[in-house]
């Protein structure tokens, strides 16, 4: 054989033999793992309109035994999900309705709330006494929020409440309306948990006045209202109340 071919063949034989044994001690670079494709978006449901409700919504059906428990969405983040982590231990469900500049600070939690079944709507940007604005300045609060629960969700929210007001007056629904919400949620009881009165006492303010078809008013941010919520969840269960969202409760 001329020695230019045998010389060509060893070559040959060589460079196949280093890539065997390359392969078989893992010096080639490994092929790259395939990407996880990334968690689903969270998708809120967009607010909905309820023929023959008014434009403001106090209370649900008084023949079903079911109640919405809501809170006004701001404060320490750890006192939102303990609050959470109670409320689907028992089964319940909640509507929070949150502050935009809080949803800013903490982005996480509209993604926490909606994936734990519950409600999230909108209790504008700053919260700030929404009944001494003009409408356009009622409006730009409103919007604002909504634009941050869409850019985490997908949709503008569930509800609308108003900031520092328990009803809305005619020039604070006609600036929700153009933000996209036919209805501006209100309650028809008030646990003034707000105050720190202490657990005792926000249960006590709210069981006095519940019954079918309430709509309870909460808050995120304070001690008593974690500390509460179990005792008003099990008193809820005695008397054959379920906690439900708001549009459960309105369905």
């Amino acid at each position: 054989m001329p020695t230019d071919r045998r010389g060509a063949l060893r070559a040959g034989a060589a460079a196949a033999l280093a890539g065997t044994l390359s392969t078989a001690c893992g010096t080639d670079r490994p092929a790259p793992r395939p990407r996880r494709p990334a968690p689903a978006p969270v998708a809120a449901p967009a607010p909905r309109r309820y023929p023959g409700r008014p434009a403001e919504i106090t209370t649900g059906p008084r023949d079903r035994p079911r109640v919405a428990l809501t809170f006004h969405g701001q404060g320490d983040p750890a006192t939102a999900r303990a609050l959470l982590d109670h409320a689907e231990r028992a089964g319940a469900r909640l509507t929070v309705l949150a502050v935009g500049d809080w949803l800013d600070r903490h982005p996480g939690m509209a993604r926490r709330v909606l994936d734990g079944g519950h409600d999230l709507g909108n209790h504008t940007q700053h919260h700030l006494d929404i009944t001494a604005m003009t409408e356009a300045e009622a409006h730009a609060e409103i919007q604002a929020c909504a634009r941050r629960l869409h850019r985490l969700t997908g949709s503008i929210g569930t509800w609308f409440r108003p900031s520092r007001a328990r009803h809305a007056g005619e020039t604070v629904r006609r600036a929700a309306r153009r933000a996209g919400y036919p209805h501006v949620l209100s309650y028809d009881v008030d646990s003034l948990d707000f105050t720190s009165p202490g657990p005792a006492a926000v249960v006590a303010n709210v069981t006095r006045e519940i019954r079918n078809g309430s709509v309870v008013s909460l808050h995120f941010g304070y001690p008593d209202t974690v500390a509460a919520l179990p005792l008003l969840l099990a008193d809820l269960d005695r008397r054959g109340l379920s906690a439900v969202t708001t549009t459960e409760l309105l369905t």
